[in-house]
């Protein structure tokens, strides 16, 4: 069927050709009738099958020959059976057992002591309870000294915590005893006489309560809660009281995060330095600090401000501060590059419990105020310079009024109280700016190897004080780890402090002060440890500190011990 209608398509093809090509004898077109009788319709009977096996006629085809292929082989008499096989096993990393609790005991010159014991158990998949305590304490023997040197430092800490399913909370406790000396003796004006009369030794005591909560898919963030009470033999007395909580503000399709804080302190001394006048102080302080993120791409931008109400109670005077608090990052180049800057403020609460661990030789005369930092601008750069190397680079510019300064109080030659030779410290207030540079290196390499540089300078600029009193100009610092083996480990650490100024006045009725600061000399303090393995649980250490045995003043009259060797013990296990 399809053969005869692509004939009859041909044919009036062709006849259509001829008519086209004939000359035309008029320029008119007759009219023609066209008769269709039926148009063509194909059917399947009008279709047929080529049933002829197409044969190739051509005389030059060569026939295709027959190969066949042999095998030369000779017979070898051979007694190797091969072996079947065998799946290859993959050599299993022997699985890290961790313990909950540990034990550590050391004992090394100077007679010291130091323990430590961690402990938490699990009552149940949601619920923990667990305690810690520590012990360092060293009988002195620091040479060229005329007063004793011991000290000794004991906390104990108990904690319980449970997870449900909309929020967790924990609650914890602890209690602190610590014992030092005002053993720093300016024995350029007092002597051996003087030193029989003189009993150093000071001690403080306090307890802590407090928790926390966290809520899971809540307006409440989480919130905590801290009251601290804090002692001394000397009759003083703090109690400090801090509230906490962070919520977020839905604003249209906005989330305002929000901070807020109560801080109340007060506490009291005996007596001041040179009367027999009681002191006291106490205050109040409201914090709310709003903020608002806009994330653009590579830019984080945080918006916000602190609120602070002071209230304080002693002598009746309210203020009310507003602080910048606005930080930025942008990603010049991934995690390669990444600079950040921002510029914060805030109401920084003093008090005794501070000084007194940052400076236990303090008296128990201190003027507590808090510091006002106006505002903390900074900017920097951050990154990583290969896989294992990271650093951060960053310029701070600080403007703080009230900025407590620790300087050495005076010697009194009509002394009463064991503090009063100059062997004691107080605080003293200025505004303060201060411009630093600081910089960071951390490498690690793996879990076996890590290191960290760190490094600052500070320059300071004072309104009333002659010297920014015991704060260095440059600081430094170097730490190391090691994993040598499976079994052995070892680490480092080293600590550079630049020069510091004090000041220290004879006062008496016929003498009349001439102050003049005094430069203590910069020190660096290098530290190693080295550990084995004896087993999962157990292990064995040494340690020795000031191994340059250098005899600096951390502070004024106030050397330390020299090159100090200690080895001890600790034990892992499970309940």
């Amino acid at each position: 069927m399809k053969i005869k209608f692509i004939i009859f398509i041909f044919s009036i093809t062709l006849v259509s050709s001829g008519l086209s090509s004939q000359e035309r004898k008029k320029d008119t077109i007759d009219d023609q009738v066209v008769n269709v009788v039926r148009p063509y319709q194909p059917t399947i009977s009008d279709a047929f099958k080529i049933k002829d096996t197409p044969k190739l006629s051509d005389s030059n085809t060569v026939k295709k020959k027959d190969v066949k292929y042999n095998i030369f082989s000779i017979p070898v008499v051979s007694t190797f059976t091969p072996a079947k096989g065998k799946a290859a096993n993959v050599d299993k990393a022997k699985p890290v057992k961790l313990y909950d609790n540990y034990a550590s005991l050391g004992v090394g010159t100077y007679t010291t002591v130091l323990g430590e014991v961690y402990l938490n158990h699990e009552l149940n998949s949601s619920e923990n309870v667990g305690g810690y305590f520590s012990h360092h304490s060293s009988q002195g023997g620091i040479e060229n000294l005329l007063l004793d040197d011991d000290f000794a430092k004991t906390s104990i800490n108990a904690h319980y915590s449970q997870k449900l399913r909309d929020f967790s909370w924990k609650i914890d406790g602890g209690f602190d005893v610590q014992s030092y000396n005002w053993y720093g003796l300016p024995q350029n004006y007092f002597g051996a006489t003087e030193a029989n009369s003189i009993d150093p030794g000071h001690s403080f005591s306090g307890f802590n309560i407090g928790g926390k909560l966290n809520f899971e898919d809540a307006i409440i963030n989480n919130g905590s809660i801290r009251f601290r009470r804090f002692t001394d033999n000397q009759d003083s007395g703090e109690n400090r009281f801090i509230a906490k909580t962070s919520f977020d503000v839905p604003i249209q399709d906005e989330q305002i995060s929000t901070e807020f804080y109560i801080d109340y302190i007060g506490g009291s001394f005996d007596k001041t330095y040179t009367t027999d006048d009681e002191l006291r102080y106490g205050n109040t302080t409201f914090g709310l600090s709003p903020s608002y993120q806009i994330k653009e791409d590579d830019l984080t931008v945080d918006l916000g401000v602190s609120l602070v109400y002071l209230n304080d109670n002693e002598f009746d005077d309210n203020k009310f501060f507003i602080y910048p608090n606005i930080e930025a990052s942008y990603r010049l180049v991934d995690e390669i590059l990444i600079s950040y800057g921002g510029i914060k403020g805030g109401l920084n609460q003093n008090s005794y419990y501070d000084f007194a661990n940052e400076n236990p030789f303090v008296s128990p005369t201190l003027l507590v105020t808090p510091t006002d930092q106006r505002y903390n601008a900074y900017i920097g750069l951050k990154g990583k310079l290969s896989n294992n190397v990271s650093y951060n680079i960053k310029g701070n510019y600080f403007a703080e009024e009230n900025k407590a300064l620790f300087k050495s109080n005076d010697a009194l030659t009509f002394a009463t109280r064991d503090n009063q030779y100059g062997n004691s410290f107080r605080v003293v207030y200025d505004d303060v700016t201060t411009f630093s540079v600081a910089g960071e290196l951390n490498i690690d390499v793996n879990r076996n190897f890590t290191l960290g540089i760190k490094g600052e300078y500070f320059n300071y600029s004072l309104d009333n004080q002659e010297e920014a009193w015991n704060l260095p100009d440059i600081t430094g610092s170097i730490f190391m780890d090691v994993q040598i083996s499976e079994k052995w480990y070892a680490g480092a650490s080293a600590f550079y402090v630049g020069e510091r100024k004090d000041q220290l006045l004879l006062v008496g009725t016929l003498i009349f002060p001439d102050p003049t600061p005094i430069t203590l000399d910069s020190y660096f303090d290098a530290n190693a440890h080295l550990g084995y393995k004896i087993n999962d649980q157990l292990s064995v250490f040494a340690k020795v500190n000031n191994i340059a045995n250098q005899d600096y003043q951390r502070y004024l009259n106030f050397p330390v011990q020299g090159i100090q060797a200690l080895a001890g013990a600790t034990y892992q296990f499970d309940f």
